[in-house]
């Protein structure tokens, strides 16, 4: 099993698909990062050596944020939002939409589960 930036890689995947794994890659970066080293998006990462390993860690540590770091920056930028009280701060932190998606109807895993209705009469006994 490979291990690129803290993350254990499956052994029986492409390499392509491997990388997504990584917090911070997606399929398109994970495509520029082969490209850029010419190894063949279907290897799989079980067969790759060890010069190709070390040649994907070196671009990854050199020029992209991943994991750990990168979420303490998204972290970090949601804390900034919130402190400087604009419109997404104020929605960050009542835990609600964000992005222009109604809420009356819908939206129940930000909202919370469905709550009772105040008049609504219960089943009679027998």
């Amino acid at each position: 099993m490979a291990r690129i930036a803290g993350v254990d890689l499956p052994r029986n995947k492409r390499i392509e698909i491997g990388l997504t794994y990584i917090y911070g890659i997606g399929l398109s970066r994970s495509k520029e990062i082969l490209k850029k080293i010419n190894i063949d998006p279907n290897v799989i990462i079980g067969n790759l050596k060890d010069e190709q390993i070390v040649a994907i860690r070196q671009i990854l540590n050199n020029e992209y944020q991943l994991e750990g770091d990168l979420k303490r920056l998204e972290s970090l930028n949601i804390k900034r939002l919130m402190e400087i009280t604009t419109y997404r701060g104020r929605r960050h932190r009542l835990g609600l939409p964000l992005r222009g998606q109604r809420t009356r109807t819908n939206a129940r895993t930000k909202r919370g589960s469905k709550k009772t209705m105040a008049g609504k009469k219960k089943a009679p006994r027998k």
